[in-house]
């Protein structure tokens, strides 16, 4: 991967999708500029050209104003630059764009200014003309979903893994405490043999290897892991498919303190070997230190 600083420009139809490719590129981890006015745009590339910027991938939405000839200026003086500069220009037929435009009944930014809808984006089109012309990546989203347009945004501008999109949590928790209301799928661990009636287990926790190694070497276990695992392996990129922004995957036993906690544990470091990010967090181990 290069060194290189980052620098796209998101520019399009009013209606194309600008919005969506900004939250998508901010989810990424690019830091993301949207309608900065022309007399700003050199202090945008001090963020990347500083020496001791800590802003190393950047984005610019533009907007469908009377500038892009001074934006199209600006990015051929900062591909003059070490700066890797690219585009990408949003696309839809006009017949699209009034659909969407019916549907969500706001105005068109330059509507004001003409007598229809249909001729305000044949003005923007005119206006946007300059910026396309200057695009390495052209999306037509007239017959793209939200998801789909994700997806592409993804597939353009990061390695290709659409699961960045998603924040994926394993969790333990305590049946006793009630169950975490941010759990999107949660499995009932209490049919697994009970460290607490062991004396010499009970005040030790599931990060504690001897209870990990009880827990972890009980059949029935073995069973739950075997079925477990090849399921989760297919939800997981089922939701990121879907455009879900967060999973929480939760294991309950009755305090939240033994075998939901190796459980997690267990889960979250399988799942991490399959090439999935994620966080591992103890709600009621948690909830004990405080």
């Amino acid at each position: 991967m290069s060194n290189r600083p980052d620098f796209i420009v998101v520019a399009g139809l009013s209606g194309a999708g600008r919005s969506t490719v900004a939250d998508t590129l901010e989810d990424l981890g690019w830091f993301v500029i949207d309608n900065l006015p022309p007399s700003l745009l050199p202090s945008a590339a001090e963020l990347l050209t500083k020496p001791d910027s800590a802003v190393e991938r950047l984005a610019l939405v533009a907007g469908s104003h009377e500038y892009q000839e001074d934006l199209v200026s600006f990015l051929n003086e900062l591909r003059e630059s070490a700066t890797r500069v690219r585009v990408l220009f949003l696309d839809a037929p006009t017949d699209v764009l009034l659909r969407r435009y019916d549907q969500t009944r706001r105005r068109h930014p330059l509507s004001a200014n003409t007598s229809s809808v249909a001729d305000a984006i044949a003005r923007e089109r005119e206006l946007l003309e300059p910026i396309r012309r200057e695009a390495d990546v052209i999306i037509e989203t007239g017959d793209l979903i939200v998801h789909e347009l994700k997806a592409r945004v993804v597939e353009a501008f990061s390695d290709g893994d659409l699961e960045q999109l998603m924040q994926t949590t394993v969790m333990s928790f305590g049946f006793k405490h009630g169950a975490p209301i941010e759990a999107d799928l949660v499995f009932d661990c209490r049919f697994l043999p009970n460290p607490h009636w062991i004396p010499e287990l009970r005040s030790l926790t599931g990060l504690d290897e001897e209870v990990r190694n009880y827990v972890l070497g009980q059949e029935s276990t073995t069973a739950f892991l075997e079925h477990m695992v090849p399921l989760l392996e297919f939800l997981i990129p089922s939701y990121v498919d879907e455009g879900k922004a967060y999973l929480t995957i939760a294991f309950g036993c009755t305090g939240g303190h033994h075998r939901s906690v190796a459980l997690a544990e267990e889960f979250g470091r399988i799942l991490t070997d399959n090439g999935h990010t994620l966080r591992t967090r103890h709600r009621d181990l948690e909830s004990k230190e405080m």
